[in-house]
């Protein structure tokens, strides 16, 4: 638990003190202790054939997944993301700096994992869980219903819309719409898909979710959900991980995410421009 705890505190270090040298020492620090947790545990465990354990034919070993090598992959993915400033913004430069960061946070942990360590780490399951069931379409309503309740109110009595750069231009508001959605992908794609189900290799899927949610919300945090943004931060990346064992769907909890997305689209161009969209909405803008 240890190493896995302190390569995950490297994010709140990151994206929310500010402090990479600090975020450094953290994922040192854990990938030391994961190689000495990796040399203490046993080799693996025998696989037999047979009916009776003093007769079975011993087939191999399998080997136990890596420790070093899973939060090195998250490792990557952190150090990554965090070469990068997080704030909001929708220039050229600014959306090109954010495509191959949070790009390359995905694309260079699954690759190692792929091709250097062969151990097929990382999947992305798009379909998983076959098609939606009557209570995963009664979801998506409810999201879209929570989020136009609660995200409005919370973007705006807060002031934290102004973490969003001004989208008062079509060209701008087109900009943000891509940007949004892009992100909302890459969330699922890296803290699900990477972090999450790395970390599940090792420790229960509750531990797991904690620890994911702490990179996640960290995240969050640098981007913009700040104040009392975590009050719903955290129990939405929660969520978002249990959904994903329910459904072993990429796309059901891409979908979801997009969904929730679409309201914070609405609500910042809500904010930015006044009488645009009252009518949208039951907090009126600032």
């Amino acid at each position: 638990m240890v190493p896995a705890l302190l390569v995950c505190l490297a994010a709140p270090a990151f994206f929310v003190l500010l402090q990479p040298w600090l975020g450094w020492l953290l994922l040192a620090a854990g990938l030391v202790l994961a190689v000495f947790v990796d040399r203490r545990r046993p080799a693996g465990e025998v696989v037999a054939v047979g009916a009776r354990l003093g007769t079975a034919a011993s087939v191999g070993v399998a080997r136990r997944p890596s420790l070093t090598r899973d939060l090195s992959l998250i490792a990557i993915g952190l150090l990554i993301v965090s070469a990068v400033p997080l704030k909001a913004e929708l220039d050229n430069a600014a959306m090109v700096r954010f495509t191959l960061a949070l790009g390359g946070a995905v694309l260079v942990p699954y690759l190692v994992s792929r091709f250097v360590y062969r151990d097929h780490a990382i999947r992305f399951p798009w379909r998983g869980g076959g098609r939606w069931k009557a209570w995963q379409w009664t979801w998506l309503g409810a999201v879209l219903v929570l989020g136009w309740l609660i995200l409005p109110f919370y973007f705006i009595t807060s002031g934290v819309y102004e973490n969003w750069p001004v989208v008062d231009t079509p060209d701008l508001i087109a900009r943000l719409f891509v940007g949004v959605g892009a992100v909302g992908i890459w969330d699922e794609l890296f803290f699900i898909c990477t972090c999450f189900a790395l970390l599940r290799r090792h420790f229960a899927d509750a531990t797991s979710n904690v620890l994911q949610a702490i990179v996640f919300v960290s995240f969050l945090w640098e981007l913009g959900y700040r104040a009392w943004g975590p009050v719903l931060t955290i129990p939405f990346a929660l969520l978002q991980a249990v959904i994903f064992l329910r459904t072993r769907s990429l796309a059901y909890v891409v979908t979801v995410h997009l969904l929730f997305d679409a309201v914070v689209f609405g609500v910042l161009v809500h904010a930015h421009n006044p009488g645009l969209v009252d009518w949208l909405f039951l907090v009126p803008a600032p």
